[in-house]
């Protein structure tokens, strides 16, 4: 197994980052989703043809396919197979870990810490639990929780701030089990941010509401398996976790740049939008601004879907040191998003905190950006720089495979919208041609 990081991370840094990468691929924090014979199974429950096609195909070539349906990667640098978004202990039980919604591709190359743009967990916990009943197997925890929470609506977004107000609904501040009635929650769906901004980014998520820190981590482990004693347990294990995320840094654009379209882009860009995504390169800042909502524009349902009653429970929580010394500030009633750093920019489409804009050129053409596409290949728009996709006018009505009718994004939908961020239209054409060009080299 190949973890490289950072020159200019220090060798204790380093140790403790290899151990947190091992940690998230190695150790299941969380009951185990299914089991290898479950896993292999799945190809029997696909619609047909593919289903056929899977009967023809040998186990490897199945396994290659179910990797494709439900946006899987192998780990970078093992050559044992195994799944980076999931552990697989010796006895062939798979356990999701952290990598599910942050283990994707920069263009069809495994990247840990790259958002997974290609995640199906709605279709494949659907077809586990129909593989499940197949083999005379119990649905498991994941299948039983669909039922109440939506696990997400298109592929590559998942309903993930709603799972952690889900499982802190059932706790104290102190992490004890508490009897409560499920509560309703405003279900939407978010993309996943890249875990290479994280050493800049004080704060966490795109509000910004939370302060960054190993504790604020360990939020999604809060099954009911997992009583108070087990935080204090793993805590030194998600110090060595926010040292790995701390570790990560954005990949480099291969291609090749018009250097003097992208000197000219980086004027333009310092004169119109370093105020909030900062500067780079030599004397680089991040301002961690957030954004007004009735300013930046863009769809208001994440910052509305999280109550100012969640955000203060969360604030005399554990997770926020609270009333010991190290106690965090949170932000009880933040007014917009967070503007994010744009280190590797070109690599962690789509865009917005929802992924309703496909590419970058779409980003800098509010006016032109496609109402409903789909990605038709995992290769980068050389042009828009983002994802290749095509446009349509709506979600086809005759197609029957729920996988492929979830990688269509439909922004008409509730919480989808790709309007606002309409700072770009004061650019001319050949100013955004610019900033384009420079925005491969961040």
């Amino acid at each position: 197994m190949v973890c490289q990081f950072p020159a200019s991370i220090a060798a204790a840094d380093s140790d403790a980052a290899a151990r947190g990468y091992r940690f998230l691929t190695e150790t299941a924090v969380l009951p185990s989703d299914f089991h290898q014979s479950t896993f292999d199974a799945l190809w029997t429950v696909w619609p047909e043809p593919l289903r056929g096609e899977a009967e023809k195909a040998s186990r490897q070539q199945r396994r290659e396919m179910a990797f494709e349906r439900y946006g899987l990667t192998t780990r970078p640098g093992d050559d044992m197979g195994k799944p980076l978004q999931y552990v697989v202990n010796s006895d062939g039980d798979w356990t999701m870990n952290c990598f599910s919604c942050h283990g994707g591709t920069v263009y069809g190359k495994p990247a840990p810490g790259a958002p997974n743009n290609r995640f199906a967990l709605q279709t494949l916990t659907e077809e586990i639990g129909k593989a499940k009943l197949g083999l005379g197997l119990l649905p498991g925890r994941m299948e039983l929780g669909a039922m109440f929470i939506p696990l997400g609506t298109t592929n590559g977004t998942t309903n993930a701030v709603v799972f952690g107000m889900g499982l802190m609904n059932g706790r104290d501040e102190r992490l004890n089990l508490v009897a409560r009635r499920p509560r309703f929650f405003t279900h939407h769906d978010m993309d996943a941010p890249p875990w290479w901004h994280f050493h800049k980014r004080p704060n966490i998520y795109i509000d910004g509401f939370a302060a960054k820190g190993h504790r604020g981590l360990m939020q999604f482990t809060l099954v009911p398996e997992n009583g108070p004693d087990f935080y204090r347990e793993h805590e030194k294990d998600f110090e060595d976790v926010f040292a790995y995320l701390s570790s990560l840094r954005a990949p480099v654009y291969e291609g090749s740049v018009d250097r003097e379209l992208a000197d000219q882009g980086r004027a333009v860009f310092l004169a119109n939008c370093s105020e909030c995504h900062g500067t780079y390169g030599v004397g680089s800042d991040y301002p961690n601004r957030r954004v007004p909502i009735k300013e930046i524009g863009t769809d208001p349902v994440r910052l509305n879907a999280l109550t100012v009653e969640g955000r203060r429970k969360y604030a005399r929580s554990w997770f926020a040191h609270a009333g010991e010394p190290d106690q965090q500030e949170t932000v009880i009633n933040p007014d917009g998003y967070v503007a994010p750093p744009l280190d590797g920019v070109w690599a962690s489409a789509p865009y917005f905190h929802n992924g309703s804009v496909p590419t970058l050129w779409d980003v800098l053409n509010p006016q032109r950006r496609p109402t409903v596409w789909r990605p038709i290949s995992t290769d980068m728009d050389p042009q828009k720089i983002g994802l290749t996709v095509e446009v349509v006018a709506g979600v086809p009505e005759d197609e029957t495979d729920v996988a492929v009718k979830r990688s269509y994004f439909d922004t008409r939908k509730f919480g989808k919208s790709n309007r606002g961020h309409d700072f770009p239209d004061v650019l001319s054409e050949s100013e955004k041609r610019q900033v384009l060009e420079y925005l491969k080299t961040l």
